[in-house]
């Protein structure tokens, strides 16, 4: 009996116990996903206010002549290098008193640049002074006894003999009073010598030199980064041009200002115009190249003396066809600018902090170029390399 009391106790429903919800295990589950979308949601809502991160370029316009330039014909490396530069030095020994520049300095000729200790070519000055001053009084006291012999000779109280020793004594004082300018101007020439002057106007590329070294004349055709006793190097900025070695095979295909276009390697997005200038008259047995030299047309203040450039000798212009459309400005961009949507050519346009996407008409692309034959005026800021997720309407931030 008593077994089937707690059998039956057992089976009792406890209703003071709570009863446990069916929906508590999946509600726990669920809060995480919440969580983690709602996380996501923010991040975009912060990217979305922030703007994706851009580069930018210019699209640029190029004058009918300079478009109907043909295709490349071979490309070569070499360097940027000054046409007109020197290693500025002192004309005498000395120890370096003032330096009045900088790297970056432009200087004007005959600017002064430094200026040499001078206490003792002053005092040369001095010295070489005081005996021309010595000089003509010898000669001025040699001259008054000569009329005076000339007088008594005349009157016969003195003789020949003592006439013509007075007539030399004079051209011995005469002598000396040449001598003494001579010495003078020797002394003054030192002197100006100990100010360092600009052989032409330029920019200080290098400075050699400090205040207080010792430096010296230096003979021609030292180089510039080895060269011991100069002051300064200094470089024409105006006539930066290219210097590069092109094949004996190659030469032959090369003319008289033969178009070219140069890159360098600092800024890949920008070419520069430029014209063969000089084919230099003898090879390099070594290397089986011939060096040539090309002038850069549209330099600008990014190029520097040195910088890696790489050259691309192109055909020769074609001649223009008649008409308007001749004389239309052609638009390009840099190939990396323009992208595909929908299987149509577009570009992204930055403005007021937004990318606003442009199909454009394109046409032929030469070296890194594309010409925009319609959809652009040439003055636009555009992306470059736009990422696959850029839309119509972003908001971007233009990197630096």
């Amino acid at each position: 009996m008593e077994e089937i009391k707690d059998e039956l106790a057992s089976l009792r429903i406890d209703r003071d116990r709570p009863a446990r919800s069916p929906w508590r295990r999946p509600l726990v589950l669920l809060v995480p996903g919440l969580l983690l979308l709602a996380g996501l949601y923010v991040l975009r809502a912060r990217a979305a206010l922030s703007g994706t991160e851009v580069e930018t370029v210019r699209a640029s316009v190029l004058r009918p002549a300079e478009a109907a330039v043909g295709a490349p014909l071979l490309t070569s490396s070499g360097y940027v290098v000054a046409r007109r530069k020197a290693v500025v030095s002192a004309k005498i020994q000395g120890r370096l008193a003032e330096l009045k520049v900088e790297e970056g300095s432009r200087v004007r000729e005959g600017q002064l640049l430094a200026r040499l200790e001078s206490s003792d070519y002053e005092a040369q000055v001095s010295r070489a002074a005081a005996q021309l001053e010595r000089a003509q009084a010898d000669l001025a006291e040699n001259e008054r006894q000569l009329r005076q012999a000339e007088r008594l000779t005349r009157e016969s109280i003195m003789s020949r003999d003592q006439l013509e020793a007075a007539q030399s004594r004079v051209r011995i004082a005469e002598a000396g009073v040449s001598q003494a300018r001579a010495d003078l101007a020797f002394a003054q020439a030192s002197l100006r010598d100990t100010r360092i002057l600009a052989p032409f106007t330029g920019t200080v590329v290098k400075k050699m030199a400090e205040v207080g070294e010792s430096v010296a004349p230096i003979p021609p055709g030292v180089n510039i980064s080895t060269s011991s006793g100069a002051v300064v190097a200094l470089a024409d900025l105006d006539t930066l041009e290219v210097e590069t070695d092109v094949a004996e095979s190659n030469v032959a295909r090369l003319g008289p200002e033969q178009p070219a276009e140069v890159a360098v390697e600092a800024f890949p997005d920008r070419r520069y115009r430029a014209v063969l200038r000089q084919v230099i008259p003898t090879a390099d047995r070594t290397k089986a190249t011939v060096q040539v030299k090309v002038t850069i047309l549209d330099k600008d203040q990014n190029l520097k003396p040195e910088m890696s450039a790489k050259v691309t000798f192109l055909e020769r212009a074609r001649p223009a066809a008649a008409g308007p459309a001749a004389e239309a400005p052609v638009v390009v961009v840099p190939a990396a600018a323009v992208a595909t949507r929908d299987g149509k050519p577009v570009v992204f346009e930055v403005a007021d902090g937004k990318a606003r996407q442009r199909v454009v008409i394109t046409g032929p692309e030469r070296q890194g170029r594309i010409e925009v034959r319609q959809g652009l005026t040439g003055t636009e800021t555009l992306v470059t390399r736009p990422p696959d997720t850029l839309r119509d309407g972003d908001t971007v931030k233009v990197k630096g």
